[in-house]
């Protein structure tokens, strides 16, 4: 297989973190939605909202730019970088687990007031950590540099 450019790795990994971000925020939203209503009178998919963006964004800053900061290092180390080089095998394992597990998640929740809250915040603290982390892919060794 022909060889790509750095470059080209770094817009793939920031399309994928990117996407992911926009997949499990409205994942998470729609879970709180249906949680509103069940119970439309609670102020749980309220206060679940704010949780996941309180955790999200902790996560943001002190994990997963780290994380991208990391995987943007080792694309600029590659010495004959191949298209599915932009992330290591094993991300697309975890990733393909992740997958599986917030879908099963998902369809546990169904009708179930209190998981579908749960699981609401997991998502939207997980979308909020990658959104709030992509903007290394812009910023600090990634796509501008």
């Amino acid at each position: 297989m022909p060889k790509v450019s750095k470059g080209f790795l770094k817009l793939l990994a920031a399309l994928v973190w990117f996407t992911g971000g926009i997949v499990l925020s409205l994942k998470g939203c729609s879970l709180l939605i249906e949680a509103a209503s069940i119970h439309p009178d609670r102020l749980g998919p309220g206060i679940a909202f704010a949780t996941g963006l309180l955790f999200g964004g902790i996560k943001a800053r002190y994990l997963f730019s780290r994380i991208c900061i990391k995987n943007l290092n080792r694309i600029d180390n590659l010495s004959v970088p191949r298209f599915w080089q932009f992330y290591r095998t094993r991300f697309f394992i975890l990733l393909v687990c992740m997958i599986g597990l917030g879908i099963s998640l998902s369809k546990l929740a169904q009708g179930q007031y209190p998981i579908l809250i749960a699981v609401g915040i997991l998502d939207l603290a997980i979308a909020t950590a990658l959104l709030g982390s992509s903007y290394i892919f812009g910023m600090r060794k990634g796509l501008l540099k």
